[in-house]
């Protein structure tokens, strides 16, 4: 952050994101976050998102998406199923699941962007949701 001159504007805090409640702040990030748990714990964790922020706060959310076919994106579903055997619960989600979570926790508005990759190669993606 210091290379960048945004140490007095970026903030990290350490927290159990179940227990306790997220920062207020104008952005939130969960990055390889969401992927991890189950269902449920996932809609929590949106809703919790949606109270830190203000009006017109942002959350993004990137991790690697499975194409909304399930069919292109190797990655994205190879790394489904390693979450799937790996932990309880985790698996990789595809843009228009996490878009339909935001929407579903009150977030007006939404979008996806690609971050790596083109086509049937997108690796790495992000859903940006706006209160």
């Amino acid at each position: 952050m210091a290379s960048f001159g945004v140490t007095d504007r970026v903030g990290f805090q350490a927290a159990d994101f179940f227990v306790d409640p997220l920062p207020s702040a104008e952005v939130l990030i969960m990055g390889q976050i969401l992927q991890d748990w189950d269902l449920e714990r996932r809609r929590l964790l949106i809703s919790k998102a949606y109270a830190a922020l203000p009006d017109g706060g942002a959350l993004i959310v990137y991790e690697p998406m499975i194409d909304d076919e399930r069919r292109h994106n190797a990655f994205g579903l190879l790394m489904s199923l390693n979450l799937q055997v790996g932990l309880e619960g985790g698996f990789s989600a595809t843009g228009a699941e996490i878009r339909g979570w935001l929407r579903d926790a009150g977030f007006r508005e939404n979008s996806l962007r690609h971050l790596v990759g083109t086509g049937s190669t997108v690796v790495w993606s992000m859903v940006v949701g706006v209160k």
